[in-house]
């Protein structure tokens, strides 16, 4: 089973939840910043400072896929869509997967279906910020 650290509490993570933190982190990551793994993260925040227009969504799109399928063994990602999109300029983007629990090992005989809001992510006019409490 995986297990972790809580980034956030120290206290111990297990399972799904440790996997919604690792996806926290792989989005939350600037690509470049990790010394030893220079090619890590989402690529959602270089995306900082411009409008939500179509394209842009598109290229939050492509940047969140790669970036799971790259870095996060125990997520298939299904489907991802747009959940929120507010005059405020916050979308709030929703994603439905398959979650296994040993995938980080390389074992894909168990699965489970899950979704989670794109962890704490709003992508808003201006730049991406995190909210707290978004999964799912």
């Amino acid at each position: 089973m995986r297990t972790g650290i809580d980034d956030r509490t120290g206290g111990l993570l297990t399972g799904w939840d440790h996997c919604v933190q690792s996806l926290r982190l792989i989005l939350t990551t600037r690509v470049g910043t990790l010394i030893m793994r220079r090619d890590f993260g989402g690529g959602l925040v270089e995306l900082q400072d411009r409008n939500p227009s179509p394209r842009e969504m598109m290229a939050a799109y492509t940047r969140i896929t790669t970036a799971i399928r790259l870095w996060e063994p125990g997520f298939r990602l299904q489907k991802l869509g747009i959940v929120r999109a507010g005059a405020d300029g916050i979308y709030r983007l929703d994603m439905v997967g398959v979650f296994y629990p040993r995938g980080h090992l390389g074992d894909y005989a168990a699965s489970e279906t899950r979704s989670t809001a794109i962890p704490g992510y709003a992508l808003r006019t201006g730049g991406i910020s995190f909210i707290d409490g978004a999964t799912a």
